[in-house]
């Protein structure tokens, strides 16, 4: 996965052991290692990642408006803060609403680094990201939301010459956001350029989207692409089969230009957790999920693990063991059966965002909750690591959950697999 050699990884936690003190549970150890819970070897490769989210500046910038020294700064303490939870990877979102947090020649800069979408914040986050996240021992990998274009539905508060205002035929209002329309051939053509771009320019670990494709319902709203369909849906059963279509095509057609523009850059994506609910399909998980990633959000996420067209996936388990609607306890062991045989590495999406939240229920308010996850999903094979939901979270580790997670299973720093 990417050019995170074990040497140079070895290398860089040694030059970076100095940045926590002896006595933080989450220190990087100059021991030898301990023992790591669920039977894995303390030095074996595992990802330990944790998102960095830009998106209405949830993890970074802290605001928008910062000088391109403080934000630098602040970029710069999320990535040693991971290195000081003994992380290996960060996944930075660097394309939250078709905009972008480098200089990209089809999309605007971010409006969350200056506040003025299309402004140059003086400097390059990205590339300073992979430098310094490699300098630190610490994979990158660039994550992209492919459809969403703005958290409104005004074309007119975008950038002068943004391509969804010179293309408005390629956007649909939804829920309150604007979206470009995955059923347009030519916008999954762009999607895919504006993408591509910073595989091509920057020495990227990996390619990562989330869970958004088609929206996540909204109740009493009708996603508008009926005239989308009657130009290039037909031949398909239904409405949702030419949407999952679209979905699968950009997935494959992504997959194969990665490989084609850079060797040794990861695939992969973290979805909403039901693929399909048992009762729905008797291949799906044993819950029962309100959401269903194959029916609501058109994404199917089996088909893309079986056809081996990703190379790792991050199911978000959100939720705790013995949650009974969707029981963390029976969804590891459901996405590792579907792994098995693949060669598609699995790594489970953790919610430490609930860890503490007084709004979520008791088990969250326990801090040992997480780290039972790692030693429950220890117990299967096809579970390659964890990536945390999200980088302020492990900064501020509200009631130690993090910290907790660390002094139980992450005894010293191990490369990603």
């Amino acid at each position: 996965m990417g050019r995170i050699s074990r040497r140079g990884f070895m290398a860089a936690a040694g030059m970076m052991a100095g940045l926590a003190t002896a006595g933080d549970a989450a220190a990087v150890p100059r021991g030898a290692p301990a023992p790591a819970a669920g039977g894995r070897a303390a030095d074996s490769p595992e990802f330990r990642g944790m998102w960095l989210a830009t998106i209405t500046n949830r993890d970074w910038p802290s605001r928008s408006g910062l000088t391109a020294a403080q934000q630098r700064a602040e970029l710069i303490a999320q990535l040693d803060t991971a290195v000081a939870r003994r992380l290996n990877a960060v996944v930075f979102q660097v394309r939250p609403a078709a905009d972008a947090f480098w200089p990209s020649p089809y999309e605007p800069w971010s409006q969350y680094l200056t506040g003025v979408q299309g402004r140059d914040p003086g400097w390059d986050p990205l590339g300073t990201a992979v430098t310094e996240a490699h300098r630190r021992g610490l994979a990158l990998h660039a994550w992209f939301n492919p459809y969403r274009v703005a958290t409104h539905t005004d074309p007119t508060r975008l950038a002068a010459g943004h391509p969804a205002r010179s293309n408005p035929d390629w956007v649909l209002p939804y829920g309150g956001k604007l979206y470009y329309n995955p059923g347009v051939p030519e916008v999954r053509a762009f999607v895919q350029n504006a993408m591509i771009d910073a595989v091509r320019r920057y020495d990227i670990d990996g390619v990562h989207f989330d869970d958004y494709f088609y929206p996540y319902p909204v109740a009493g709203q009708t996603f508008g692409d009926e005239a989308t369909f009657a130009r290039y849906g037909s031949g398909f059963a239904s409405k949702a089969a030419w949407r999952r279509d679209n979905i699968d095509r950009l997935v494959r057609e992504m997959s194969e230009r990665i490989k084609e523009t850079r060797a040794g850059v990861a695939f992969g994506i973290s979805p909403f957790a039901v693929w399909r609910n048992a009762s729905t399909d008797p291949r799906g998980s044993d819950t029962r999920g309100g959401i269903q990633t194959y029916d609501d959000l058109h994404a199917d996420t089996r088909t893309w693990v079986k056809e081996g067209w990703i190379d790792y996936v991050v199911p978000q388990i959100y939720w705790n063991i013995g949650f009974a609607a969707a029981d963390y306890a029976k969804l590891v062991p459901w996405w590792n059966t579907l792994v098995k045989g693949t060669g598609v590495d699995l790594y489970i999406g953790e919610a430490l965002y609930k860890a503490g939240d007084p709004g979520q229920g008791a088990p969250w308010q326990d801090p040992a909750e997480l780290s039972r996850h790692l030693t429950l999903a220890g117990e299967y094979a096809q579970v390659r690591g964890h990536c945390f939901f999200s980088a302020k979270e492990v900064g501020a580790d509200r009631i130690g959950a993090m910290a907790r997670v660390v002094a139980d299973h992450y005894p010293s720093r191990v490369p990603v697999p």
